[in-house]
């Protein structure tokens, strides 16, 4: 007898150690490789690489480096570093330049592919379109979110240990108030003390019994302004400071998505940002603070208001005759909203953002899917 080599598909059902699967090419989940190589891809583009930093963490360096700087040299003239105002100015900037710059480089790894003229050759590969657009997502978010993070904690870092100690009082209209008062607390102090009201609150009364008059009418008002001066007096607490981590990664998540899928869809890196810069600086600011006739409910549709009114209290001190946390669009991070115009239902508010965020992943997801290569 002679002895036959076996053939490769025999050698290949020979039992043997166990070999892993390779995953298939087609599969509409991106693979960890895949997410790496988007990753490395946003990574190398230096240019964006540097204005996204520098638009998140430049501004925080820059401002309480300074502030730190000024106070050490003269200490008489220029009060810590870590004031609650300096706080509520630098979170607020870095959800504005947050979203910017989280929209570039959105629009950016959309239209990677297609500028560089290898989204053909990736589709040749056999690789799912799906998966391709996927992976973009969490490659992009792994640079944003530790960037904001870290800004963040340096300003919460500043604010905690080099900053002024909490009031004992909340100072209204030139009156110390006892902190922490309820509605009903405020007005029975106001009521107890209509001779202080009076040479402080700007009440169109003369005599205790009209001035009163005019607190009874009007606690609704002057108790938006005590919270209003009771959160921008005292440094945020441990779990405010969370909230408005919190809120600034969905900023910036949302910016990203939105731009993601935007820039998939016009294919076009300029355009996209260029319109998500104007919906950011232009057109949000001016349909939050101005209610169009018959246009109201079409406004709250902009996720820019959404998020306004979902920014935490420490942000967002309440505005009198504002909702209110239990009135109608009472926020689900404690806040009273930044809006001139009627809040929205909380319902409707996480409808707005959930919609932004799935609506543009969507669209992005399904351009790819259909664009001739």
């Amino acid at each position: 007898m002679t002895a036959t080599e076996p053939s490769l598909s025999e050698a290949g059902s020979a039992p043997g150690p166990a070999r892993r699967a390779a995953p298939a090419i087609g599969a509409w989940l991106p693979t960890w490789g895949l997410i790496t190589t988007k990753n490395l891809e946003i990574r190398k583009r230096r240019g964006l690489m540097i204005t996204v930093a520098v638009l998140i963490v430049a501004p925080t360096i820059l401002i309480l480096g300074l502030r730190l700087l000024f106070h050490a040299v003269d200490p008489h003239s220029y009060g810590p570093a870590g004031d609650p105002a300096v706080f509520s100015a630098l979170s607020n900037l870095m959800a504005e330049f947050g979203f910017i710059a989280a929209a570039a480089l959105g629009a950016a790894a959309g239209t990677t592919d297609l500028s560089e003229g290898v989204f053909r050759h990736l589709v040749i590969t056999g690789r799912s379109r799906l998966a391709l657009y996927l992976a973009r997502i969490p490659a992009g978010l792994a640079i944003l979110v530790p960037l904001v993070a870290l800004a963040f904690s340096m300003v919460c870092l500043v604010t905690s240990y080099a900053g002024t100690p909490n009031p004992a009082t909340v100072s209204v209209y030139g009156l110390d108030l006892p902190e922490h008062l309820d509605q009903a607390g405020l007005q029975s102090w106001l009521l107890q003390h209509p001779q202080q009201v009076l040479n402080g609150f700007p009440v169109p009364a003369t005599t205790p019994a009209q001035v009163r008059s005019v607190i009874d009418q009007n606690i609704a008002s002057y108790y938006g302004d005590y919270t209003a001066a009771e959160i921008t007096g005292a440094n945020p607490a441990i779990n405010e400071m969370a909230k408005i981590g919190l809120w600034l990664e969905l900023e910036v998540g949302i910016g990203f998505l939105v731009g993601l899928g935007l820039g998939s869809l016009t294919g076009q890196r300029t355009t996209t940002t260029i319109v998500l810069i104007a919906l950011e600086i232009i057109v949000t600011p001016i349909l939050a603070r101005v209610a169009i006739p018959y246009f109201l409910d079409g406004q709250r549709l902009i996720v820019g208001i959404a998020m306004d009114q979902l920014r935490p209290a420490a942000l967002a001190p309440a505005t009198p005759g504002g909702g209110g946390p239990d009135g109608p669009g009472g926020l689900l991070f404690g806040g009273r909203g930044a809006l001139g115009i009627a809040p929205m239902p909380t319902w409707a508010m996480i409808s707005v953002i959930a919609g932004w965020i799935v609506g543009w992943s969507v669209i992005g997801a399904w351009r790819m899917s259909t664009r001739d290569a």
